[in-house]
């Protein structure tokens, strides 16, 4: 039969993958709009985007909730321990910086779609838009914490 500590770790387990995988997702497909040639296909990359965006949500929230549980009630430790207080901050960082960069890439798709209808042909505000440095800099930043949420989670340094 299956225990409870073990419903809650698979759970919190399928909540991380969601987190991660959605953002690595959403990361993936961003790039393959960088590439993309014609704004009508910008523009669907960046409507696919937005279905990565309730997994990692969703798993964000799960992966956090179960995680504490786990973590406080479970195994004993507290929240002020470096490694959990570390993956907290990343948590934030990871969500704060999904969601500048998710504003600046909707904009862009909004440009891409107007594009789109006349004529599909690509600007030069278009690719300023696509490769503007804050913008890119906080999607990988955003994709790069919560891998790092995983490597603090697995390695417990200082436990």
């Amino acid at each position: 039969a299956v225990t409870t500590l073990q419903w809650l770790v698979f759970f919190h387990v399928a909540g991380a993958f969601l987190f991660v995988s959605g953002a690595v997702a959403a990361g993936v497909l961003q790039i393959a709009a960088l590439r993309a040639e014609r704004p009508s296909q910008i523009a669907l990359l960046f409507k696919l985007v937005r279905l990565a965006v309730p997994a990692v949500s969703a798993g964000a929230i799960v992966a956090l909730a179960l995680g504490i549980w786990l973590v406080v009630h479970v195994e004993g430790y507290t929240i002020g321990e470096g490694w959990i207080v570390g993956a907290l901050a990343l948590w934030v960082a990871s969500l704060a910086l999904g969601g500048i960069g998710g504003r600046h890439a909707r904009h862009t798709r909004y440009l891409a779609e107007q594009l789109a209808a006349q004529g599909d042909s690509r600007t030069e505000d278009l690719d300023r838009r696509l490769h503007t440095p804050l913008a890119l800099a906080t999607n990988y930043a955003s994709m790069l914490a919560a891998i790092a949420i995983l490597i603090l989670m697995v390695w417990k340094p200082g436990a």
